[in-house]
Formats: C-alpha cells, sequence, structure tokens
C-alpha cells in the first residue's frame, strides 16, 4: 500500500497554483450548479403550487358560491313570480341569469386544465339547463299580473330539479375544496423541502468557503508570506539567507529562481562596488574637467574681446585722425573691420550666454511672465516702434524657474517674429499659454515670412542660418539658445508644421522646478573678472 501512495503524492506535489485552482473551482462549481438547479426547482415548484391555489383553485371555490348564489336568485325570482305574477319578481331572476352566465365562463377558464372538475361544471350547467327548460323559461313567459298555472302544476318537478342542480353544486364545491386542501398540504411541504434545501446550500457554501480559505492560506498565502518574509530578510542586507521553496510546484519554482537570483546577485555585488569606485572617480574627473571648461568659456570671452575692442577702437580712431587724407575706398574698408570686430564681439558674448545655459545655477524662483512678457516689450521698444508691430498674449502664468532665462527665450521669440516680417506688412504676433496636466503649453505665432517645413528641425542647430547676414542680422544661435533655455526647464520646442500664414514656435515649460544637477565649481574671482571684461 505504500508503494501506490507515494506516486499518487508525487503526482500531486507536481500540481501548479493554477491546476489547483481549475480544480477547486471547477469542483465548487459543479456543487454550487447542482445545489442552484435543485433550488431553482424547489423555487419552481413552490411559485408554481402557490400560483395554483392563489390563482385557480381558491378563485374558483369563491365563484362557484357566486353562482350558486345567482341560481338561487333564480329561483326565488322564478317563484315569486309564478305565485304572484308580479313581474318585480323577474328582475332577480333576470340578474342571475346575467351572473350565471358570467361566472360559468369564468370557471371554464380557471378549470380548463382539470377534467374532473370541468365534469363537475358540466353537470351543474345540465341540471341548470333542466331546471331552466321545464320550469323557469316556461314560467318567466306567462304573462303578468296573475299566477301562472303552471307553477302549482309542476311545484314537485321543480323542486327535484333544483334539488339535483344543489347536489351538483355541492359535488363541485367538495371537489374544489379537497384539490385546495391538498394544494394547501403540498404548497407546505413544498416550502418545508424549499427550506431544507437552502439550508443545506448554505450550509456547503460555509464549507465551500471554509475548505477555499483552508486551501488558499495552505497552498499560496502561507508559501507567498513565507517567501516574501525571506526576500524583506535579503532585501535587509542578508544575502546569505537562503529561500526555502515550498506549496504549489509553481511556487516552488519561483522560490528556487528567486534564490538562484540572490546567489547571482551576491556575485554582482563585488563587482557592483568596484564599478562604482570607478564611477567616482570618473565623476570626480568630469566635474573637474567641466569646471575647467566653465572657467576656460569665461576666460577665453575676456580674451577675445579685449583684441576686439583694441580692433575696433584703433579702426573708428585712424578713421576720425587721418578720415580727410584717405579716399572713399579706404573708409569703406575701415567700416568692414569696425563692423566685423563688432559682429565677433556679438557672436562672442551670445556663445558665452550659450554656454551658461544649463552650467551656471542661478536660483530658482517663481518668474511672473507677465513681467518677463512686458519687460521683453520693453526691450524692444525700437524696433516695436519702427516696424509698427502688434503684439498681443494670453493671460501668462507664473512659473519656478530660472528668471534671466526666460527672458532670454522671450526675447529671443518675440525679437525673431519681428524681424522676420514681410516687407510692406506690419509684424502681428501672438502669444498663447494653455495648462495641460503638469506643463504649459505656449506658443509664439506671426504672420510673418514663415519657416519651411523641411528647415523646421535645422532652425534649432546652432549657427544654421536660413538667410545671409546681409538679408537678416544675427549670428543664428539665438533659437538653438531657445531649445536650450526649454529643455533645462524641462519642456520641448518645434516649429509648428500645420501653421501657413507665418511662422508659429510651440515650445512647453514644466510647472514643477527642473531637475538641476551640482553647482558650478568656478571660482568666484575668475566669474566676476570675466564678467567686467564682457
Amino acid at each position: 500500500m505504500s508503494g501506490t501512495a507515494k506516486p499518487r503524492g508525487g503526482r500531486l506535489s507536481t500540481w501548479t497554483t493554477r491546476r489547483w485552482l481549475r480544480v477547486g473551482v471547477a469542483g465548487a462549481m459543479t456543487v454550487l450548479t447542482v445545489l442552484g438547479i435543485t433550488g431553482a426547482w424547489v423555487l419552481g415548484r413552490t411559485a408554481s403550487l402557490s400560483d395554483d391555489l392563489v390563482n385557480v383553485k381558491s378563485p374558483a371555490l369563491s365563484t362557484t358560491f357566486r353562482l350558486e348564489s345567482a341560481l338561487l336568485n333564480q329561483e326565488t325570482g322564478i317563484r315569486g313570480y309564478g305565485q304572484t305574477g308580479a313581474s318585480d319578481f323577474l328582475a332577480p331572476y333576470q340578474q342571475g341569469l346575467k351572473e350565471q352566465q358570467t361566472f360559468s365562463t369564468r370557471l371554464r377558464e380557471l378549470l380548463h386544465d382539470d377534467p374532473a372538475r370541468m365534469k363537475d361544471l358540466a353537470a351543474v350547467e345540465a341540471a341548470v339547463e333542466t331546471w331552466q327548460a321545464r320550469i323557469a323559461r316556461p314560467v318567466a313567459a306567462a304573462p303578468a299580473g296573475s299566477p301562472s298555472p303552471l307553477t302549482a302544476e309542476r311545484a314537485a318537478e321543480g323542486k327535484e330539479a333544483f334539488d339535483a342542480i344543489r347536489a351538483a353544486l355541492l359535488t363541485q364545491q367538495e371537489g374544489l375544496r379537497t384539490e385546495r386542501a391538498r394544494g394547501v398540504e403540498d404548497l407546505a411541504d413544498t416550502m418545508e423541502l424549499r427550506n431544507w434545501v437552502f439550508i443545506a446550500i448554505a450550509g456547503l457554501i460555509v464549507l465551500l468557503a471554509v475548505l477555499v480559505f483552508e486551501g488558499l492560506r495552505r497552498g499560496i498565502t502561507t508559501p507567498l508570506e513565507r517567501l516574501g518574509a525571506d526576500a524583506r530578510t535579503i532585501a535587509g542586507g542578508d544575502f546569505e539567507h537562503p529561500i526555502t521553496p515550498m506549496g504549489p510546484a509553481d511556487l516552488r519554482h519561483l522560490s528556487a529562481e528567486i534564490d538562484f537570483m540572490r546567489r547571482r546577485l551576491v556575485r554582482e555585488l563585488a563587482f557592483t562596488e568596484e564599478a562604482r569606485l570607478r564611477l567616482d572617480a570618473q565623476s570626480a574627473d568630469l566635474q573637474r574637467s567641466n569646471a575647467e571648461l566653465e572657467q576656460f568659456a569665461y576666460v577665453a570671452s575676456h580674451d577675445l574681446q579685449e583684441p576686439l575692442r583694441k580692433v575696433s577702437s584703433f579702426t573708428q580712431l585712424l578713421q576720425r585722425r587721418y578720415g580727410s587724407q584717405l579716399d572713399e575706398r579706404a573708409d569703406q574698408y575701415i567700416a568692414y573691420a569696425v563692423d566685423g570686430a563688432n559682429r565677433m564681439q556679438v557672436l562672442i558674448n551670445d556663445l558665452l550666454e550659450f554656454s551658461r545655459v544649463g552650467r551656471l545655477q542661478d536660483d530658482l524662483k517663481s518668474v511672473d511672465l507677465e513681467e518677463v512678457h512686458e519687460r521683453t516689450l520693453s526691450s524692444l521698444s525700437v524696433s516695436i516702434e519702427e516696424t509698427g508691430a502688434t503684439i498681443t498674449h494670453d493671460p501668462l502664468p507664473s512659473l519656478t524657474a530660472v528668471g534671466a532665462q526666460l527672458g532670454m527665450l522671450w526675447q529671443n521669440l518675440i525679437g525673431n517674429a519681428i524681424k522676420f516680417h514681410r516687407p510692406d506688412t506690419a509684424p502681428r504676433i501672438h502669444v498663447s499659454a494653455e495648462r495641460d496636466g503638469d506643463v504649459w503649453q505656449f506658443a509664439v505665432t506671426d504672420n510673418g515670412i514663415g519657416i519651411a517645413p523641411e528647415y523646421a528641425e535645422k532652425v534649432f542647430v546652432i549657427f544654421q542660418r536660413l538667410h545671409t547676414k546681409d538679408a537678416y542680422k544675427g549670428s543664428g544661435i539665438g533659437l538653438a539658445m531657445c531649445k536650450k533655455i526649454v529643455e533645462f526647464h524641462g519642456g520641448t520646442i518645434a516649429v509648428d508644421p500645420d501653421h501657413r500664414d507665418g511662422a508659429r514656435i510651440t515650445f512647453t515649460l514644466a510647472s514643477t522646478p527642473p531637475t538641476i544637477t551640482g553647482p558650478s565649481t568656478m571660482p568666484e574671482a575668475t566669474r566676476a573678472n570675466a564678467e567686467q571684461a564682457r
């Protein structure tokens, strides 16, 4: 016997959680289906008996009593009319005829599925027809005013005929009473059976719930709790703590996989720690390199701008002092030199500003974009007046950001919209703002010369110009700086390709402060000297 028990246990030990659940659910559903069918049958039987008792047998019994009353009214009316000849006695007779027809029809409707009771009804109707044919209708047809001689002549026959009616009615009523009593008894028995069936259903449901709960506890909950406890122990730092497999086959397999992963993590920890140390060293080197690059940018801007200022200053001084001794071509050359030096100085300043975005960590604070917009319009007032530009805007929010950078963003976008206007057409510019969840959607729309779709991405690349410097002044850094500022503040910027009448630049800004990495390590003295040099 022990030899047969082991294979069975072995087979059960290979069952997975899904298989246990399928078998358990299938068994529970089978039991519940059988119980449900039994309960439905009992309920249907109870409802059928109750309906038959309430809507057939009880109404049929009461209708027979009413039919008897209607026939008694007929007999009383006919007997009175035959003895006195007074026509008033015909009224209850005629009313009784109508009620007889009504009650007979009602009985046929109620008893059409009961052959025995229909036979009793036919016997009553036959007795009534005999009495009416021999007594009632001949007496009712006699002229009023005097007693009907048929009353006396057929008195005995009439009594015998009406007694037959009473006997038929009694038989009918007794049959209906018997069936009604039997229906009440059947209903009581069925209701008792129904109660026991539902008690059994409730007991089985409770038993199933207990079995399911215990099965889940032993097969799923306890193994998972044990696995969770082992996992928490390992997560707490005890990586040498083993995981004990238990429960169904799939949970045991899961425990084994997690334990394998634990062992692999132990092997990887040493390598990870070594890699972290190397990464820390590389990060320190990168911070030093960034600090050196930042310092170089400031020093380079100072060292480059000083010779340019000298070139520009001495060239202008040469023009003022020796202008009368030089010809027109020499003046033109001097103007070229001064303009080149000035453009180089502007380019250096723009490059310096471009390098500062995301590198120098200004304080984050609440920035009112309405004030930024007004300052931008004030700084561009000359261009606005010269071009006759009309600039409108939606209500602008306050954001947590670097105020100086948002000022550069607004100035570049609105300045470009004014600069690239159509000849002989006054610029019309609108700044829209709409909140979309955690970000704000902005757009700067103008009626200028627009941007072709094939250049929609190129315009955000540094030094990429779509026009010559003679047609439109600029260094080609403006939109690249806008992109860098927007991305630094957690947003995106793009050209709307669907806008045709001019250009529309759309961008988003996060409503929460952007994540800013470590502070600049550039010495304050070097930064101050570079700023002074600018």
